[in-house]
């Protein structure tokens, strides 16, 4: 996953000084495609080892 920041990272620094070709254009959306898709599998997973434990409450009866 570092390794694809870092070309994200890299990219992105090319496309504010010089600009990016049609291929790093397209490389650059891809990565970003692959990011989110990551990004979105380990935060469901994390949800999914969400464990909700309800306290009884000492006041009911």
């Amino acid at each position: 996953m570092g390794q694809l920041i870092d070309r994200i990272n890299e990219l992105s620094r090319k496309h504010k000084t010089v600009g990016l070709t049609k291929e790093e254009l397209a490389e650059r959306d891809d990565l970003r495609k692959k990011y989110l898709e990551n990004f979105r599998n380990n935060f469901r997973q994390q949800l999914d080892n969400i464990e909700i434990v309800d306290e009884p409450d000492a006041n009911k009866q």
